[in-house]
């Protein structure tokens, strides 16, 4: 049983001259090969930004919305802020 698919795709010129130069340099054998990395290089940032959300984000969520009254407000998380990027500058 076959366990690739052939596809045909159109890229903009720059793209597919990377690609060229990709396998020009000896990084890689084939176009195929390019295409392949950048789809797991794609794929393992998904699963980074899927891991993130689900482990930092949700949780995070989860925790303010049970204790909303010890959270800060938007106006006064600007102004900490501020006031830290303003102490940042003036010790540059």
């Amino acid at each position: 049983m076959r366990t690739t698919q052939q596809l045909s795709i159109t890229l903009p010129i720059e793209m597919a001259a990377l690609i060229k130069n990709k396998v020009l340099s000896g990084a890689y054998a084939t176009e195929s090969e390019v295409i392949r990395e950048g789809m797991r290089a794609l794929q393992e940032r998904d699963t980074a930004i899927e891991q993130w959300l689900r482990e930092d984000v949700a949780p995070a969520y989860d925790a303010y919305k049970a204790n909303t009254n010890k959270s800060n407000s938007l106006s006064d998380a600007s102004q900490r802020l501020g006031e830290f990027m303003n102490a940042a500058e003036q010790k540059v």
